[in-house]
């Protein structure tokens, strides 16, 4: 992760804050995220819209 979109946390803090929650088990960010291929970007704006996943992420 090089950066944080909205927020007005300093990410060098934030994101090693988040990292070790993560390490403890403590911030399972990894069950936020969905993946969707660039090519279902629409599909992943539906999903976001209607609340079916918190965090989609576009692989390229």
């Amino acid at each position: 992760m090089t950066g944080i979109l909205e927020g007005d946390a300093t990410p060098e803090v934030l994101i090693s804050q988040l990292i070790q929650l993560w390490r403890q088990g403590r911030f399972p960010f990894d069950k936020l995220i969905t993946t969707f291929p660039l090519q279902n970007i629409n599909e992943a704006e539906r999903a976001s819209i209607a609340g079916a996943v918190v965090k989609p992420v576009l692989v390229l």
